[in-house]
């Protein structure tokens, strides 16, 4: 989607860090501007910044809330009309390797992180195809969506599912001439390091809290020498225009990801493979490689 002018975008997590980078990049840009948060007093500090610029909005919202997300994108629309553009930014995050975990602190990452993208989809999507103007989707994942973690076992799976999931829908959607993109950043100056004071009651996990916490602490620190946030705005805008499959922020990343592939080719046998599932195989990435060149075009 070269033209953004004038579009709407959705952003959840919207109200701080990469979502509130976005927001100020887009709004420069043109586009009208929905920042959804969970944090009334980020939303408050964020629109601040706007000097009430009428087309910038704040919604409160938790993006698990099923029934909360489609009155944000009918308030959206009252306010905006078409949706074009998506960004499912909204994320926490859990330093607590998964064999000391509990069901609550499973469901409360997934929830967000994954949950939270498939509302955005289950949200959204249906509206931008009916309009039929096309549009473009961004789901944040994050580098642990290819490098994993012990210390963040959660969020790492739920990065996957999140990569996994937009690769699958840019190769359904292409047809309706919507873009998908997952953005896959490092380290950003964000506040992801307050993350338990979102955390449900209901999805209490007192020890690991603790344990979460005395990472957390130490984190502003490191978020400072994080990407600045416009950079981070510009950057997903870019990978919009180009209608990027995979938008990376963070270029340091290069040589580890080549190790990761490296390593994962070098897992292949070199056993002869019979005939008819050389065939198959032929068949079915032609087939993936048609959807893939079609997907870069629109």
């Amino acid at each position: 989607m070269k033209n953004v002018e004038g579009k709407t975008a959705f952003i959840t997590g919207g109200a701080s860090g990469a979502g509130l980078g976005m927001a100020r990049i887009f709004s420069k840009n043109g586009m009208k501007v929905v920042i959804a948060d969970i944090r009334r007093d980020n939303l408050d500090r964020a629109m601040a910044q706007f000097n009430n610029n009428p087309d910038v909005h704040a919604i409160e919202l938790d993006v698990t809330d099923r029934t909360a997300f489609a009155k944000a994108a009918d308030e959206t629309e009252r306010l905006f009309g078409k949706v074009h553009i998506v960004c499912n930014n909204a994320g926490i995050n859990l330093f607590v390797p998964i064999e000391e975990c509990t069901y609550n602190d499973w469901d409360w990452v997934m929830g967000v992180n994954f949950g939270g993208v498939v509302n955005g989809i289950q949200t959204f999507i249906p509206r931008i195809l009916s309009h039929g103007e096309g549009g473009h989707i961004v789901n944040t994942a994050s580098m642990a969506a290819f490098l994993p973690s012990p210390a963040v076992g959660i969020y790492t799976a739920s990065k996957f599912a999140v990569r996994g999931m937009s690769e699958a829908l840019r190769l359904s959607l292409y047809k309706s001439d919507i873009g998908v993109s997952v953005f896959c950043p490092g380290l950003i100056n964000s506040k992801i390091y307050e993350s338990e004071k979102v955390r449900p009651p209901r999805l209490g996990s007192p020890d690991n809290t603790a344990k979460n916490q005395l990472m957390m602490d130490k984190l502003p620190e490191i978020h400072k020498v994080g990407m600045g946030i416009d950079e981070v705005g510009e950057k997903v805008l870019a990978g919009i225009r180009k209608n990027s499959m995979y938008i990376f922020s963070h270029p340091e990343f290069r040589d580890e990801m080549k190790e990761m592939f490296d390593m994962a080719l070098k897992a292949f046998s070199d056993e002869e493979v019979p005939k008819k599932r050389l065939e198959f195989e032929e068949w079915r990435r032609n087939e993936v490689r048609k959807a893939i060149e079609a997907a870069n075009q629109i």
